[in-house]
Parts: structure tokens; C-alpha cells; sequence
């Protein structure tokens, strides 16, 4: 007997333990007291006939990060720029991109390379010893020109100033 009693006291406990878990706390006083206290209706947007949309992407007319500028191959073509500062191009070495489509860069410490360089449809690519980079033009004025080239591993950026004093290198 003694058993049957034990069951049925762990069995009342256990089914305390389980209606407790199972409801919810009572909220605080003070929102028990808004809650009486509102007898306003809360209004949502009606947005059945919208379209959904992604939210990965902002709206027409919100805010977005600043676009890249907006190039014309005549901004940067038949200039010659200079590294100012670059995360992996030696400081000083030239960059000359010539409108026959030639990509001239000299370092300091070298001799020069020809390579060849494309703009098609707002977009860079450098071409340096056979192998395409990807090239973002980041910011582009009269006076500087940045660029990040997406070569393997790290993307390389440089920092150019015009060299308006040096002279435009000739196509190999």
C-alpha cells in the first residue's frame, strides 16, 4: 500500500510540476494596468495587393551604400598616374593606360611591363602577363584614380595621382 501511495503522490507532484511549466508568467502590474486601460484599436497597413519584396535589397528612393562612379574610359586613358599608396604595388611605379588598349606599368626598381587593359560595360580589367584582374575603379577625379584589383588571394588596392609632368609611354 505503502507503494501505491508513493506512485500517487510522485504522480499529483509531477502533474503540479507540469501545469506549472506549461503557463504563462502574469505579466507585470503595470501593463495589467495599460492593458485596462486602452480601449484604443491598433491599425496596421493594409499590404494584401503590394508586391512582396526582398529585404536584402532597399526599396526604390531609400538609402544605399554610395555606388561606384560612374567611368568613361576618357577619365583615365592616355594619362599617366603614379602609385601614391598601394596594399601590395611598390610606391612610385607608373601606371599608363593607353588607348590602343596597352597597360604600361614601371616600377621604380624594374623594367617596365606591357600589358593590356578593356573596358567593357563600366567595368576594368587589367591584364598582366596573360592573367585577367577584375578592377573596381573606387573613386576617379582630375587629380587621383583608386582602384582595387581582385587578383588571387587579397584584392590589391592602389592609389594613383596623376604625373602630369612625365611622359605617356609608347605601345611595344
Amino acid at each position: 500500500m505503502r507503494g501505491s501511495m508513493r506512485f500517487s503522490m510522485l504522480a499529483c507532484v509531477i502533474a503540479a510540476c507540469t501545469l506549472t511549466a506549461c503557463s504563462a508568467p502574469a505579466p507585470p502590474a503595470s501593463e495589467q494596468a495599460q492593458a485596462q486601460g486602452a480601449d484604443t484599436t491598433q491599425v496596421t497597413a493594409d499590404t494584401w495587393s503590394q508586391p512582396a519584396r526582398s529585404t536584402d535589397q532597399p526599396a526604390p528612393g531609400e538609402s544605399t551604400a554610395p555606388a561606384a562612379p560612374e567611368v568613361t574610359p576618357a577619365a583615365f586613358v592616355d594619362k599617366v598616374w603614379r602609385v601614391k599608396s598601394s596594399s601590395a604595388v611598390e610606391a612610385d611605379t607608373v601606371y599608363a593606360f593607353l588607348a590602343d588598349g596597352t597597360l604600361v606599368i614601371d616600377s621604380p626598381n624594374g623594367t617596365p611591363m606591357h600589358g593590356q587593359w578593356r573596358f567593357e560595360g563600366g567595368k576594368l580589367t587589367m591584364i598582366e602577363e596573360g592573367q585577367s584582374y577584375p578592377t573596381d575603379i573606387l573613386r576617379l577625379d582630375a587629380s587621383e584614380l583608386h582602384l582595387r584589383s581582385h587578383n588571387p588571394g587579397t584584392p590589391v588596392d592602389i592609389v594613383l595621382t596623376l604625373a602630369p609632368n612625365e611622359s605617356l609611354p609608347k605601345a611595344k
